[in-house]
This record gives C-alpha cells, structure tokens and sequence, in this order.
C-alpha cells in the first residue's frame, strides 16, 4: 500500500479498490465477532423458570390417586403415585434412551393396581410403575427426578437425573 501525502485541504481521500479493501475487512470482523458471540452464548445453558432442566411444578397433590402414573410433559417424566408418595420417573429407557410410553391398559407388573406398565417400543424393555425391570435388555431402572412438595404443589427438580439400581422407599417423595 502506498502512502500518500495528505491534500492542503486536510480530507483523505480513497481509492475505489482501498474503499472496497476496507468494507471486506470490515465485514469479515463483524461475521468473526458474530460467530464468536453465537459460540459463547451456546456454552451456557438457557434454563427458563419451569423448564426442563429446572424446577417444574406439576400439579397439585390431591389430583393424584394411588396407582395413578400421569406424564408430565414439562418435565419429561411420568408421576407415579404410589401409596407411600410419589416417585417421579424419567420418560428414557436404561437401555438405549428411547422414550418409553405408559400403557394403561396392559397387565401390570406390580402388586398395586393390576392394569398398566412401561412397554418400550424400540427393544421391548418393560418397566413397572416403580420403574423396576421386568422384561427386555434394560440393565437397570427408570431414572427418577427428585420430588419436593411446596405447599399442596407437587414439584419436579428436573435438573438431577437420580440413576439406580433398584427400587428403595427411600427413593419416594413422601407426602
């Protein structure tokens, strides 16, 4: 680049290919300092107020009867109401991460109300309502989410996935 001596006038002027040189550098930094800015904003998670990953409030205690497994769409998780409190059970299969559907009119396989299972579509794992194995590959458990009670509200903390190896009363939220 040549260096010009400034004009007596005192304003710079520039070349049509210098002008075109700098909108090009120009332009470049911003889409550098844009996707840089894109990139750091997706490394910090955007967790909303009653969202998954958050504390999710379900539904009131009352609206549960025992036996009852009621999915809760926020928080991707099904609410088994047992009759020591509730146990809240992650929707994805130990196996490979399908989501496992309830379904209430199939046998049970436990002791407590004799329709309704976990029946999971991709590799035929079934679970009962405390989420135990009782058939197909799954090497474990339902994951389950903590339970807290605010007042009369049921609330999901969907921001800890408890992982287990079997079912403990320990695990159940107790009203």
């Amino acid at each position: 680049m040549a260096y010009r001596a400034l004009p007596k006038n005192g304003q710079v002027s520039l070349t049509r290919r210098e002008l075109l040189r700098l909108a090009w550098w120009a332009t470049a930094g911003l889409l550098t300092a844009e996707s840089a800015g894109i990139t750091l904003a997706t490394l910090w998670p955007q967790v909303k107020a009653g969202s998954f990953g958050g504390k999710i409030v379900i539904g009131k205690i009352d609206d549960f009867k025992v036996g009852d497994i009621i999915y809760a769409d926020p928080a991707r998780a099904y609410i088994s109401r047992l009759e020591t409190g509730f146990l809240a059970l992650y929707r994805k299969c130990t196996h490979l991460g399908c989501v496992v559907p309830w379904r209430a009119g199939e046998v049970s396989e436990d002791d407590l109300v004799s329709k309704g299972r976990f029946n999971c579509p991709c590799h035929g794992s079934i679970f009962n309502r405390y989420g135990l194995v009782r058939g197909g590959p799954a090497p474990r458990p339902l994951d389950i989410f903590p339970i807290t009670f605010e007042g009369d509200k049921v609330v999901v903390d969907t921001g800890t996935i408890v992982e287990r190896t079997t079912f403990e009363e320990s695990q159940v939220a107790r009203v």
